[in-house]
């Protein structure tokens, strides 16, 4: 007899993608190091923005990192401590206290998850491709701008490593592209600094790496309707900056790696990594776009482990090779970010067969794009202002696609107009000019067969016109409404102006 237990299906385990060969698991290894050591000094850079200890910022990203390898819709794509994160919660550090910054990123991430449920991540779909581009080329330049206060005014040694480091990453791939070439030339002008005995600034200039390990607990402040009011502000900027930055960075990942990811997921992801690492005493963070494009398009990682082992990395070479790490240039570090700006850059964008190829609209999106970011230091209100930019310009073609034919009957009893287009606010406001009321005979029919009416704007328009009609004591018919147009037409028709 044949026993149940024995008919019950066998589960099985999927082997992880990054157990798929040896191969990619020395690749998803060595780049989690890359990263982690690129991380360092960006992490306490960004604590100094934020007016905090190192450790705040160097925990986040040890934290963010972790968690968003678990729960995240983006594989391979690296979460950390960020600028634009730092710069929004900074003025409430500075004004309130530390305590207030971190209920701040709870809260932040707590309305990332509700925003995230409630498919905030849809709206990437509204993002044109122009806008994409800007953000991708004023990265390039951001990531490139931050390096430049790293060349000035140091020792002259400083500019023939950042070279040397450059024909590093340049060449050492023609050797051989077992082991990263971001790797190889940290570690070479590292040592070549400490041998020689070249003094130029390190990674421990930047501040002191912590000795220990995060501990949870309360952010320390009172659990008040007055501390709720003071921190709301700044975790909602907080939440949206957070969610734009990485829901862009994802897609941007997808683009590069030919796949798809989970935006939605992704979305609640960063919510929940955000109030873990509030509560670990983190300053939150987002995608980190300069970090993703090393792991990514430098290092070649396409799996979770990557991201991982950064974080995990991140906090082993802090705390127990602080002083090694500190050793580190940040020529050697300079020279990977100058790499990753110049790889970053859409350099086929500006190309002139492309510029003029390419339509005035689309050419000026992505301008206005990368000149918010740049101006404003904010990857989030250069992404607005685009896409503000691209609807604005939108609108104005299409208002221009809607066309009104006239044809009289041979007998001049009756007048059929036949409209063609797209009806909405814009291309319906000049529809009233488009008949002659006083030279129509008395029966008026409008053909909207070759039309769609989008919004109240073009059925307002067209009791307009039926009431300039019905003044001088003539007809209006209108025939050829699709399904949409007619339910939208028959539920406001003259519902729209007073008296009615």
């Amino acid at each position: 007899m044949t026993s149940p237990l024995s008919q019950a299906p066998k589960l099985r385990l999927s082997k992880p993608d990054w157990l798929a060969s040896p191969k990619v698991f020395r690749t998803e290894v060595l780049a989690g190091l890359v990263v982690a050591l690129a991380l360092i000094p960006e992490a306490i850079s960004f604590s100094i923005i934020a007016g905090v200890d190192p450790a705040v910022g160097l925990f986040a990203s040890f934290t963010m990192a972790v968690v968003i390898s678990i729960v995240g819709g983006r594989k391979a794509m690296i979460s950390a401590a960020t600028g634009a994160m730092a710069l929004v919660i900074a003025p409430l550090n500075h004004e309130y206290g530390l305590g207030y910054l971190i209920a701040a990123v709870i809260l932040g991430g707590l309305i990332q998850i509700i925003l995230g449920a409630l498919g905030v991540a849809k709206l990437m779909r509204f993002v044109p491709r122009s806008v994409m581009v800007g953000f991708v080329n004023a990265l390039a330049i951001l990531i490139f701008m931050a390096q430049v206060p790293e060349m000035r005014d140091v020792p002259w040694a400083v500019y023939p490593l950042i070279i040397g480091g450059l024909a590093l990453m340049v060449f050492f791939p023609k050797i051989t592209t077992v082991i990263p070439a971001p790797l190889v030339s940290i570690v070479v002008l590292t040592v070549i600094t400490v041998a020689a005995g070249i003094a130029v600034p390190n990674v421990g200039d930047k501040g002191d790496l912590p000795s220990s390990l995060p501990v949870p607990g309360l952010p320390d402040v009172p659990f008040t309707m007055d501390t709720l009011v003071t921190i709301a502000p700044y975790a909602f900027a907080f939440a949206l900056v957070g969610l734009m930055e990485s829901l862009m960075t994802a897609k941007l990942v997808d683009d590069i790696t030919d796949t798809h990811s989970n935006k939605t997921r992704e979305s609640l992801a960063q919510g929940i990594a955000n109030v873990i690492t509030g509560f670990f005493g983190g300053m939150g963070g987002c995608a980190m776009i300069g970090q993703t494009m090393i792991n990514v398009k430098t290092a070649g990682a396409r799996t979770r482990l990557s991201t991982f082992l950064s974080g995990v990395f991140l906090l082993v070479l802090v705390v127990v090779f602080g002083p090694v790490v500190s050793t580190i240039p940040m020529a050697a570090l300079v020279a990977v970010m100058i790499l990753v700006s110049v790889g970053t850059f859409d350099w086929h964008s500006i190309q002139p067969k492309t510029l003029a190829r390419m339509p005035l609209g689309e050419t000026t999106v992505m301008a206005v794009t990368v000149a918010c970011v740049v101006a404003t230091h904010n990857l989030a209100i250069g992404v607005v202002v685009g896409c503000i930019t691209a609807m604005v310009i939108f609108a104005k073609r299409v208002a221009h696609l809607a066309e009104v034919s006239g044809v009289v009957d041979p007998d001049g009893n009756q007048v059929v107009y036949a409209v063609t287009g797209e009806l909405f606010f814009a291309s319906s406001n000049d529809l009233v000019y488009q008949f002659d009321y006083k030279g129509d005979p008395d029966d008026v029919v409008i053909d909207l067969s070759d039309a769609h009416i989008w919004d109240a704007s073009s059925v307002a328009a067209l009791d307009a016109i039926e009431t300039k009609y019905a003044q001088r004591g003539k007809k209006v018919t209108i025939i050829g409404l699709n399904k949409p147009s007619a339910e939208m037409h028959d539920k406001l028709a003259g519902q729209l102006t007073a008296g009615h």
